[in-house]
């Protein structure tokens, strides 16, 4: 595991605005910069990042955070191949926690065998461009394929020689140890004389979501019927075929963008969709298709487009990987190319913007999909026909989602010509669960939905209030949390004559203490389980420290919580986004008055609270007639009292917020 001590190390020396800059146009707006989104198309910059902050806000979007959140936001990384990246790129030795040796051990071979991938793909690539054999051979293959220069390098294509070790013995000349060739299957032992996997190949490297090599797919361009026309690296510690799509490197930014993905068959389906201009496209590399590899494009989509050629018993043998599609809860639509054609052919010849109408008007739901692909067969054949249904609804059952199960019998029974009934007997039967509900009249179930949507906004309109005063204490505490400031305090005194009079004292206070004083005398605690985590986060943070930033804060912060400090925080730079000076507009500024600030923020939540408990008073008052409601009546009177000092403190006309 990398050392705390690295990863602080990390968080201080890595600029946000250097890293997005890498992957972002930015241009500087005041202290800022701004730029387009990255996760959505826009014509007008709603991405801010603020270097004083150390943080980054995506207003189309609403995603935020900092350095490490926009790696793993962007560029899928997890943690810790976000803070590996930018140790790599700021040069920071990583550093790793004890471990046993047993850990470390295992650390140490996964490390080495992915340098060696990195070799090889290196190797393979500059054997292609520089060396006489690969440009003979490995270039005029690809070239012939149509492949330009630009897309041999975005996906490092490669040559391996056909000399029987000529990659063994730079490798090893160039220090990297034969149990690593080998356990990547690089190299197959043979007694004393080890030889090349791929001799003789073209290579397609196949990275991870992080761009690390993990295994390669090699193609032979000899007609020895003998040998497999593709060839994959063996299973290892690090390539495992049935977790990895090819292409999902270069893809994924495209496909969390467009909100899509498309699933092919083989490396040049792939690389030709790309060089055509869609990237959101990857493969199972002639695997059959996994729930692990599925679950990874659920990572930056729910919605799958599946690419079949036209040949019948490829399609009939690839739909089977419907049904995992539709069992990890994901959308899925198929479409199938012209007689003769294949992703890779189709998309060579076909100008971008046909391919695109092509896409979109033949892409077909599963359900269409699998009643034209089958009903020729089974239209004169009642058994055919049931035997179609059947498969067709056992699809349906995969699907996890009910109001989706219900849709999708609605289309079945409408393609099918069959009773809904008759489908959903045969679907309970198949889920196991009790859905008699399934076939309620619309009428029905849009009047419940309207009873659920009617109280839902009684909720919350009752709650947005509370909401937006329990987000403000918050946004306080960020922003002014450590500064020092005067606020005044009321003490009650006996006077000579025996009368009790308000002493107003003032007194410095740190603002997050003033804030901590003040609920725990009203004996509030916020409403908001999320508000509610993060003030008890802030306040032990600044009682056990005695300096505070932003981004030292955010270092440690839980990430559940980041994203809604991050949303607070940027929250005040929508001022420099729409640019509201240059128009004469000029929002309050909260640091002149800080004090007041709090104070009146306090006092505003009080008065809601209060409110609260007359409203509930109020409810408590019996109508009948012989009924005592002398002592709630005045309760009620006191609390009254209590809003007209909040509101004369506030200079506000007393009014209801329930």
């Amino acid at each position: 595991m990398i050392s705390k001590a690295t990863i602080d190390t990390v968080f201080e020396t890595a600029r946000v605005e250097e890293v997005i800059g890498d992957f972002v146009q930015l241009k500087r707006a005041g202290s800022n910069f701004k730029g387009l989104s990255p996760f959505s198309d826009e014509r007008s910059p709603s991405f801010m990042v603020s270097p004083v902050k150390q943080i980054w806000k995506d207003f189309s979007s609403g995603k935020g955070g900092n350095a490490v959140a926009f790696l793993m936001e962007h560029s899928h990384f997890t943690y810790p191949e976000a803070i590996r990246y930018l140790a790599k790129k700021y040069n920071i030795e990583i550093e790793e926690t004890e471990q046993t040796d047993e850990e470390k051990a295992n650390t140490d071979v996964r490390e080495s065998m992915y340098l060696v991938s990195e070799f090889a793909k290196d190797y393979f690539h500059n054997t292609l461009l520089h060396s006489e054999e690969g440009k003979a051979i490995g270039y005029s293959y690809f070239k012939e394929r149509g492949f330009t220069n630009e897309t041999i390098k975005k996906f490092s294509l490669g040559y391996s020689p056909e000399t029987w070790d000529s990659f063994t013995k730079e490798a090893l000349g160039k220090g990297y140890k034969l149990e690593f060739l080998e356990s990547t299957g690089l190299t197959i032992p043979k007694d004393d004389r080890p030889f090349d996997r791929f001799k003789g190949r073209v290579m397609f490297p196949i990275q991870s979501m992080s761009g690390r090599v993990l295994g390669f797919g090699g193609r032979i361009l000899t007609n020895d019927k003998k040998a497999a026309k593709y060839l994959n690296s063996p299973e290892s510690d690090i390539y495992h075929k049935s977790k990895v799509l090819y292409g999902i490197f270069q893809a994924k930014q495209a496909i969390a963008k467009q909100n899509n993905c498309y699933l092919v068959e083989g490396y040049t389906d792939v690389v030709q969709f790309n060089q055509a201009g869609i990237e959101n496209v990857v493969a199972s590399s002639g695997t059959a298709l996994t729930p692990d590899q599925i679950r990874l494009i659920n990572r930056l989509t729910k919605n799958i487009t599946v690419l079949f050629d036209s040949d019948a018993a490829g399609l009939r043998a690839s739909i089977r990987g419907i049904d995992l599609i539709l069992e990890e809860g994901m959308n899925v639509k198929v479409c199938a190319f012209p007689d003769g054609e294949d992703p890779d052919s189709f998309a060579k010849k076909t100008p971008y913007e046909e391919l695109v109408l092509y896409l979109e008007n033949n892409s077909k739901d599963f359900i269409q999909f699998k009643a034209s692909l089958l009903m020729d067969d089974a239209k004169n054949d009642p058994i055919k026909k049931a035997d179609l249904i059947r498969d067709m609804v056992v699809s349906i059952s995969k699907i996890p989602d009910r109001i989706q199960r219900e849709i999708y019998i609605q289309e079945c029974s409408r393609i099918m010509d069959i009773s809904e009934q008759v489908l959903i007997s045969t679907l309970a039967q198949l889920v196991k669960k009790d859905i008699s509900e399934i076939g309620k009249k619309q009428k029905q179930e849009q009047k419940a939905f309207e009873v659920v949507k009617n109280e839902t906004q009684v909720q919350v309109e009752k709650i947005d209030i509370l909401y937006g005063l329990e987000r403000k204490i918050i946004e306080i505490l960020l922003l002014y949390g450590n500064k020092t400031e005067e606020f005044e305090d009321v003490l009650l005194k006996t006077n000579e004559e025996g009368e009790i009079e308000n002493i107003i004292e003032k007194k410095e206070y740190k603002v997050y203490q003033r804030i901590f004083l003040s609920l725990q005398e009203d004996e509030v605690e916020l409403a908001n389980p999320l508000f509610r985590d993060i003030f008890n986060n802030l306040i032990n943070y600044y009682h056990q420290n005695e300096n505070f930033s932003i981004e030292q804060y955010l270092m440690h912060l839980q990430p559940e919580f980041a994203q809604e400090v991050t949303d607070i925080l940027m929250e005040d730079e929508r001022v420099v986004l729409h640019n509201w000076e240059g128009q004469s507009i000029f929002p309050k500024t909260k640091n002149d008055t800080i004090s007041q600030y709090v104070s009146e923020t306090i006092l505003t939540l009080r008065w809601y609270l209060v409110d609260k408990i007359i409203e509930e008073i109020k409810g408590s008052i019996s109508s009948e007639p012989d009924s005592d409601n002398i002592e709630p009546l005045s309760m009620a009177m006191d609390y009254y009292k209590l809003i007209n000092s909040f509101s004369k403190k506030l200079g506000r006309v007393m009014s209801r917020y329930n």
